[in-house]
């Protein structure tokens, strides 16, 4: 039971049941969403997926039907049910049973979808799907040009991804199924994104009428450079483009700083250098932004102007062609918030175990800011031995919730002190602001990375 709801029960009279609409979804008694893992195994190897990355120590598997009529208690209250993970979904042989199943116990308002490389979605499989009562389909399309296609998704075709498309149009046209949403994501990186307006157009041609657009998460250090995003978050980069402006006006050479630090003799200009860059900081930490002065110092503004002016013409695309676009952020929002949380949401792999976000699903090495980032998963519970209901509302999991929605956490990718011992300790056990929960570390609540939700 919610606090809320245990609350109103000392009141209330007997046989009231609370509106747990009131209550925001991190809270409530049951998850109002769920991330499924139908299989960990794939048929692809993509340069971005963790799966090709070193470090971790996985075994493969597919849901079980026991797996997941465990977690029927809590389908009645979903909004939504994402059944994917680290493979391909459509490698496991019940997908159209899981979603039929799921489709049935559901609210009216709820949807059922997954994220697909398309590969083996035959005009048959794609039928099949649309009459089990599929809501949404995602595939991947991470170039227009077919070289870029198979240097990112090894193995694949954009051939494939056509084939997988206009599948889907026939599906629903001949299951009656036009409200059945078919859309692709693209993942961009620093080979790839020049692609992505051309990408949107070719997908809008053949019925898409959605794409999600996410930044790259390396997972492999020799993928760190080939990001397209920079670490300098919107508010850092806002102030500290007021400040150069003011030392321009003064005359002051902020770039002299560094240089300037440890000078114990200085001159009265080089010391009005270091007071004026104090000045700026002590700004930042009264507005509460992180101010990293040596990226600020280097930022790749080339770099940046090109990703908003692909981002301007994928847009011009989208509202051309009536395709619905979700772009992700150019720079990390100095605000975060996790959507994962915020929505209600609980992440169950494929053997299981439960775990509260992408980010803490499976074990991995990352290098999202540049530097070496252990991660492993955070689970809760194993529906084998507890029920949805009980993990969900246990102790530990709805304090880790309400952790996030509540406390403060640093942003360890623009810190000045990043990589350090908290964050790369193995296992995590505190961030420098004593949180047990790694977020300082996660992009997705910065809004770089993002998926089907």
């Amino acid at each position: 039971m919610s606090r809320q709801a245990a609350a109103l029960s000392l009141v209330a009279p007997p046989g009231f049941q609370p509106d747990e609409t009131r209550v925001i979804p991190a809270l409530r008694d049951l998850p109002s969403r769920l991330f499924i893992e139908t299989t960990s195994r794939c048929n692809l190897n993509c340069i971005m997926c963790m799966k090709q990355g070193t470090g971790g120590s996985r075994t493969d598997g597919d849901l079980s039907p026991e797996t997941f009529a465990a977690m029927e208690p809590a389908m009645t209250r979903l909004d939504a049910m994402v059944l994917n993970g680290v493979g391909e979904p459509l490698l496991n042989s019940r997908l159209e049973q899981f979603i039929n199943r799921a489709k049935e116990l559901m609210p009216s308002h709820g949807w059922v979808g997954f994220q697909s490389n398309g590969l083996m979605l035959t005009s048959l499989r794609a039928i099949s799907l649309a009459n089990a009562g599929l809501d949404r389909i995602c595939l991947s399309l991470d170039g227009i040009v077919p070289d870029t296609f198979r240097t990112v998704r090894t193995g694949g075709e954009l051939a494939g991804v056509d084939h997988a498309l206009g599948a889907m149009a026939r599906a629903k046209s001949l299951c009656g199924r036009q409200e059945l949403q078919v859309g692709v994501e693209f993942v961009i990186m620093r080979d790839n994104l020049r692609e992505l307006p051309a990408a949107l157009a070719w997908a809008a041609e053949r019925k898409a009428s959605f794409a999600i657009v996410s930044h790259m998460l390396p997972y492999d250090e020799s993928h760190a450079g080939r990001c397209a995003y920079d670490l300098c978050t919107d508010e850092a980069l806002a102030l500290f483009h007021v400040w150069q402006d003011k030392a321009e006006v003064a005359g002051i050479e902020i770039g002299r700083y560094f240089d300037l630090l440890w000078k114990y003799d200085r001159t009265p200009q080089e010391q009005r250098i270091v007071s004026f860059v104090a000045a700026m900081k002590a700004d930042a930490v009264r507005r509460g932004i992180t101010l990293d002065l040596k990226r600020l110092l280097s930022f790749d503004y080339g770099r940046s102007l090109e990703l908003h002016e692909v981002f301007a013409e994928a847009e011009e695309v989208a509202a051309r062609t009536g395709i619905e676009l979700r772009l992700p952020q150019a720079a990390p929002r100095e605000r975060r918030s996790c959507e994962f949380v915020n929505q209600g949401g609980a992440f169950v792999s494929w053997d299981g175990l439960v775990h509260p976000c992408y980010y803490l699903w499976h074990d991995c090495r990352a290098h999202a800011a540049g530097w070496l980032h252990p991660v492993q998963p955070r689970v809760f519970g194993n529906l084998a031995e507890e029920s949805i209901r009980e993990i969900w509302n246990r102790r530990e999991f709805r304090t880790y919730r309400e952790n996030i929605l509540s406390a403060s956490h640093p942003f360890c990718p623009g810190c000045p002190s990043a990589p350090c011992d908290y964050i790369q300790a193995e296992p995590f056990a505190q961030d420098c602001y004593l949180n047990s929960e790694p977020c300082g570390a996660c992009l997705w609540g910065n809004g770089l990375f993002q998926c089907l939700s």
